[in-house]
């Protein structure tokens, strides 16, 4: 349907000026954004294309991710033209996809031709293979050969992620040269912060900043000025590990080379913040078992299948410690103190499973849980579990006997309690560190078997000793 059917919009606020399109937290306000489809809604494209263009573009991409899927296809068609690469890279996963769908691929190719090669990949990637080759057939053969280029390398690697467009300089160059060099060179890359030197093989021996060019005499060689040892990413290097590299030696950028050692891309450090949040929120995820990719706008249906999974296996895990309870059923007959008591045991063994878990998860995601500290580790985690322990044990134990008028009871708990929680920081350290030695994500699974460990041991630990003492069976 055409403008020229629509009726004039009624009474539509006027465009919003800066401090009111954003919070103190600098977010979307809900009137601003409702402000925006209204004007959607009335077919005041005009209008909600004042209201929209003057956003940063990650302020774009947050407009659509806040909206539900009926408003952004509106709004989409609205604004198309506001809708370039710099709003597609900064956009969630799952709202880009479901944008790019409904686009022609003669649009996906324009919109990845003013991308970064590693933003372009990211589009193009997940689409279907005959879509793909629709894209890349309608690009620029230079784009075209740089992207199949990337989509060559392994997923979250190196290559997916590196730049092709940088500087590159002979060493035996002067700083007058490499001056000259930028100046004339109309299609060189204007985003760089240093400049690569290379050998006639094209491997790289150095770096200059560009900060060190502008305050050097023209003269001066570039071998001289050059800073020889730098970091170097194989082509191939997960992108979790380029990213521990970026923060271990505070890389602004890095020379990315192949297996023969030549200069191929760059990779830079806001390609490596966006790495850093991913990697966090997926180990988050997989921690509470919702998935790897868990997010708002995720599909339901994937959704339900990322989590119930876990929760079958978690079902599953939980008949253990049922079967342990149903082993001590007579006891707790005749006690019905112990069936008070028993979740506090399991529960706050589950705690102190977790938080041991989460620090040994963090600490191998972060390389500094290593082979060579692996028992330093394991012993100090068990030496703080027993210092937990004994403080919990004996506030537990003193409470216990107290409201129960029974000193036994008390002294029971309190050595369920400490045997439960050296158990959980036992359990916490090296589930994850097992996982890890076998080549497996300790995110994945580490919660289902520490869980699994601590209830079960905190009641047959309870339990048990009840029966052992003769308090109870």
């Amino acid at each position: 349907m055409s403008d020229s059917n629509l009726e004039a919009p009624q009474a539509l606020a006027p465009a919003a000026h800066p401090e009111e399109r954003m919070d103190e937290d600098d977010r979307l306000k809900p009137e601003f954004v409702r402000s925006v489809l209204d004007r959607v809604e009335a077919g005041d494209r005009e209008g909600a294309r004042e209201l929209v263009e003057p956003l940063h573009p990650a302020d774009k991409a947050d407009l659509f991710e806040v909206v539900n899927s009926d408003e952004r296809r509106a709004l989409a068609s609205a604004v198309a033209d506001l809708l370039d690469g710099d709003v597609f890279a900064e956009m969630n996963d799952w709202v880009r996809d479901e944008l790019i769908d409904a686009l022609e691929p003669h649009e996906v190719a324009v919109i990845a031709g003013d991308m970064e090669t590693d933003d372009a990949v990211a589009i193009i990637e997940d689409m279907e293979e005959s879509e793909q080759r629709a894209v890349l057939r309608a690009l620029d053969p230079d784009d075209r050969a740089a992207i199949e280029e990337a989509l060559s390398f392994p997923e979250e690697s190196a290559g997916r992620l590196m730049q092709r467009d940088l500087i590159a300089v002979p060493e035996h160059w002067t700083v007058g040269q490499v001056i000259d060099y930028l100046r004339a060179g109309e299609d060189l890359t204007t985003d760089f912060w240093e400049i690569y030197v290379v050998d006639q093989r094209h491997h790289p021996v150095g770096t200059v900043m560009l900060s060190w060019i502008l305050r050097t005499p023209r003269n001066f060689a570039v071998a001289d000025l050059m800073q020889r040892e730098q970091t170097l990413i194989p082509v191939d290097m997960d992108q979790e590990e380029v990213a521990l590299r970026f923060q271990k030696y505070a890389l602004i950028s890095a020379a990315v080379v192949d297996q023969a050692g030549r200069l191929v891309g760059m990779i830079t450090v806001d390609d490596i913040v966006h790495i850093i949040q991913e990697e966090a929120s997926e180990d988050v995820l997989l921690l509470s078992g919702a998935g790897d990719e868990g997010d708002i706008n995720q599909p339901i249906r994937d959704s339900y299948r990322a989590r119930v999974r876990w929760l079958v296996a978690n079902l599953f895990t939980a008949l253990v410690a049922s079967t342990i309870i149903a082993l001590f059923g007579a006891a707790i007959e005749q006690m019905v103190a112990l069936a008070v008591l028993m979740p506090i045991v399991a529960s706050i063994g589950g705690n102190a499973g977790t938080q041991t878990m989460a620090v040994a998860v963090r600490a191998l995601a972060m390389n500094q849980l290593t082979r060579s500290n692996t028992w330093r580790t394991i012993s100090r985690e068990i030496r703080l579990a027993l210092l937990n322990g004994l403080t919990i044990a004996i506030l537990i134990g003193v409470g216990a006997g107290l409201v129960f008028w029974n000193p036994q009871l008390g002294m029971v708990i309190a050595a369920a309690m400490l045997i439960n929680i050296a158990v959980a920081g036992l359990a916490g350290v090296l589930v994850p560190v097992i996982l890890e030695r076998l080549d497996q994500d300790p995110a994945v699974a580490s919660s289902v078997f520490v869980t699994m460990i601590t209830d079960s041991m905190g009641f047959f630990a309870f339990l048990g000793l009840a029966v052992a003492s003769g308090l109870a069976g």
